[in-house]
């Protein structure tokens, strides 16, 4: 089966630089729609916003668009913070810096030589060890001690997303705070968790515990899947729907079509065995660049660029200064597959893909 559907724009991809240009060109009055093939880099990132490099104009207005939209979105009093100059810890307990954090992570910029903090995990969690964690930020200045007991989450394979899930519940929340309070010592000021609480409503979960323990309380990001990220993700996919945009999930590019002048006019999707066809005036490529297999390297050390066969520069699509394929002046790229991002890891350039990916619907709109 062949369908065609007709918008103002498309936006392949499905990462923090497409969702924020969807929803911008939504907010904007376009009749836009989100195709990927899989979740995107959100779910991989700690859900923090690092410092960018290069800070500017477009930078600022992103940045404040973001923190916006955060506020008014689908988790009510869940927010990004801006940390000035405070580094907060890793998993692993080093320290890193980022420009916005989530307000359940905010309170680690509290952290100094004289407060004591409780790193607390659990075996059942493996890819968080407290004891790790603990140790480090002690090396680091940071007076930090680990505790570890038994969560009973009741399976063997837990994961972060599976503890969110727990948390959500205010009476396994009730059971957590009883086991852990006579646990904690009278001078320890604050609480470091991985970032588990919950994916319904964190800022209610966050302020339970705060209150339940009677200290301040922090998450630390995990390795993936990333609760934070998801968080994110959902944000902006709902900030999305609500400004009118649609999200189709699962629907893979498998070509272009082009006009005279070589720009792109409708793209093909296959999903769950059906083809349709995407036509719009415009288009944002925001696919992820080599990290998602978007823009691929051969055996033959061959570069080349798989979702809409665009010329590339290096290992990123080439474009002009303002984000324009060189080959095809109505699509826009965002995120990873721009110059700046092609060799940066996943969620260290969030910081760009929110810019270029605002940029690139201002440009459209």
């Amino acid at each position: 089966m062949n369908r065609s559907l007709g918008y103002d724009v498309v936006v392949i991809g499905a990462g923090t630089a497409g969702l924020v240009a969807a929803t911008r060109l939504a907010q904007r009055g376009a009749r836009v729609c989100v195709v990927a093939k899989g979740y995107g880099s959100t779910h991989l990132a700690p859900g923090t916003i690092d410092a960018p490099i290069a800070a500017g104009p477009m930078t600022s207005t992103a940045t404040n668009w973001f923190i916006d939209t955060v506020v008014s979105g689908s988790l009510p009093g869940y927010t990004y913070e801006l940390t000035a100059a405070q580094s907060l810890p890793t998993a692993v307990g080093s320290l890193k810096h980022s420009l916005l954090v989530p307000s359940t992570q905010a309170p680690a910029t509290l952290a100094g030589a004289t407060t004591k903090i409780a790193i607390v995990g659990t075996t059942w969690l493996r890819d968080f060890q407290a004891g790790l964690c603990a140790a480090n930020l002690s090396l680091a200045g940071l007076p930090a001690r680990a505790i570890e007991f038994d969560w009973r989450l009741d399976r063997a394979d837990a994961n972060a997303v599976h503890i969110a899930h727990r948390f959500d519940e205010s009476r396994w929340r009730e059971h957590f705070c009883t086991k852990l309070r006579p646990r904690l010592a009278g001078d320890e000021q604050l609480v470091g968790l991985p970032a588990v609480l919950g994916l319904r409503d964190p800022a209610a979960v966050h302020v339970d515990l705060e209150q339940r323990l009677e200290r301040r309380v922090f998450e630390i990001p995990t390795l993936p899947p990333s609760v934070p990220g998801m968080r994110l993700f959902e944000i902006l996919r709902s900030a999305l729907r609500t400004a009118g945009g649609r999200f189709v999930l699962g629907a893979e590019v498998i070509g272009a079509q082009r006009d005279s002048a070589n720009n792109i006019i409708a793209v093909r999707t296959a999903s769950a065995g059906h083809e349709t066809v995407y036509g719009a005036s415009g288009f944002v490529l925001a696919s992820g660049g080599t990290a998602s297999g978007a823009i691929e390297v051969d055996s033959h050390r061959a570069v080349r660029e798989r979702v809409l066969g665009l010329p590339v520069l290096g290992l990123a699509v080439a474009v002009d200064d303002q984000q324009r394929s060189i080959a095809a002046s109505n699509v826009l790229v965002a995120g990873a597959s721009l110059p700046a991002g092609a060799d940066g890891p996943i969620g260290c350039s969030e910081s760009m893909a929110i810019t270029t990916g605002y940029r690139a619907a201002e440009a459209l709109a």
